[in-house]
């Protein structure tokens, strides 16, 4: 276990996690096999992420997230792997089911492709796509005092 300190000191606060991660790669012990084959349809994958990874008994799909899952592979990039945005409070789409929920489908509402980096954004319930932020940005609360002084900062 190496103890990352990056919010806090920048780069310098990962070096020591950076060094266990190449340590371990190197090693050739890492047991890392993929979840799915990048060959399986996005519907494919996204089944398997919500089943095995989950818990969930299967996955609902809008109307709306069959069609952009249809434009992905008509335009080539279908094959993508799945980024699934859901609750960070659930295993479920649903904020309210805590713990290790059982007896439950998750409903993929949409899904936006992310091609530069790489991926297919498959999204469940309501949720915000840039976690960790506060719902007042901090930049609100930072100013410039006629002295120059900056205020406001953590």
């Amino acid at each position: 276990v190496v103890l990352s300190e990056v919010w806090a000191k920048g780069g310098d606060g990962g070096v020591e996690l950076a060094k266990k991660v190449v340590e371990v790669a190197e090693s050739g012990k890492a047991a890392y096999a993929p979840l799915y084959d990048l060959e399986l349809t996005a519907v494919q994958k996204i089944e398997k992420i919500a089943k095995e990874i989950y818990g969930a008994d299967g996955v609902e799909f809008t109307s709306k997230a069959l069609k952009d899952i249809k434009k992905f592979e008509e335009d080539g990039v279908g094959h993508l792997p799945i980024c699934m945005a859901k609750t960070q409070y659930s295993l479920t789409d649903d904020p309210t089911k805590l713990g290790r929920p059982s007896g439950f489908k998750i409903t993929v509402r949409e899904v936006k492709a992310s091609v530069g980096a790489g991926f297919l954004v498959a999204l469940a319930g309501e949720i915000m796509r840039m976690p960790g932020l506060p719902k007042v940005p901090s930049a609100n609360h930072i100013d410039i005092l006629e002295s120059g002084e900056i205020v406001g900062l953590f």
